[in-house]
């Protein structure tokens, strides 16, 4: 597998409160992680990167997740854990009030690759050339367009179709959803935060990523590049993971 990651505070943003990782253990497992922090006054990026680092750290220190009950059990405890330290931090710190973050999260192992998210930081697996979303955005309009008060297209548009129904730091408890991919016959795996899919529809981004003639870490410039172009209304975070010979 090779693995690239990138994030850029974009044009607009004064800085950056996104965090992004790729992880490897010994056991050739693989941990991506986009977290996308709120709270402005710089509180943001204090939330996103305590999902980051903590994730991290923990799956570094272990020198495999296990099964996949293991692995779905491992980042539920650690995300409530992490949820209750983001929580704590915004009691300690009264200028912290009401810090967050999302996060979308995927697992890879030679047995099974999962994914899990809260908030509007999205999941996708790249396969024969088509992009597939896997994860479920918890923002307003979803929730409209589940209950079938709102269309697609119109959820696409809609003035408030950035605000989020869960989020890390919301609530002292969460549930993180957990998606299965069970067709391991994938070609990359692409985690991102809304900075990239308010910017670019699917087929935008997809078009990037099947350019045979790009590197890996060529799409991932090229996608916030394209992002910039048109506003750069926000932070983007990306991560990448391909089949070598991409």
């Amino acid at each position: 597998m090779k693995a690239c990651y990138m994030t850029d505070s974009g044009r607009v943003r004064s800085h950056n409160e996104d965090s992004v990782t790729i992880l490897k253990n010994e056991s050739d497992e693989y941990l991506l992680v986009v977290a996308d922090g709120m709270g402005g006054h710089r509180k943001g990026e204090v939330a996103s990167s305590i999902v980051v680092q903590r994730l991290g750290k923990r799956f570094n220190e272990m020198p495999s997740v296990g099964t996949k009950l293991d692995a779905v059990n491992w980042l539920n405890d650690n995300i409530n854990e992490i949820n209750a330290e983001i929580l704590q931090y915004g009691e300690e710190n009264v200028d912290s009030k009401g810090l967050g973050t999302t996060v979308v999260v995927a697992l890879l192992t030679k047995n099974y690759l999962i994914f899990g998210n809260i908030g509007d930081s999205s999941g996708f697996v790249l396969k024969n050339g088509k992009l597939h979303k896997v994860t479920h955005d918890h923002t307003l309009v979803n929730l409209l367009v589940d209950a079938g008060n709102l269309t697609e297209e119109e959820a696409k548009i809609h003035p408030k179709k950035n605000v989020l129904m869960k989020a890390l730091g919301a609530a002292e408890k969460v549930d993180l959803d957990i998606f299965d991919v069970v067709d391991m016959n994938f070609d990359a795996i692409m985690l991102c935060s809304d900075g990239l899919t308010n910017m670019l529809s699917e087929e935008q981004i997809e078009k990037v990523l099947i350019d045979e003639e790009l590197e890996s870490s060529e799409k991932v410039e090229k996608l916030i590049r394209k992002c910039n172009a048109r506003g750069g209304n926000d932070n983007i975070s990306v991560a990448y993971l391909t089949r070598i010979g991409d």
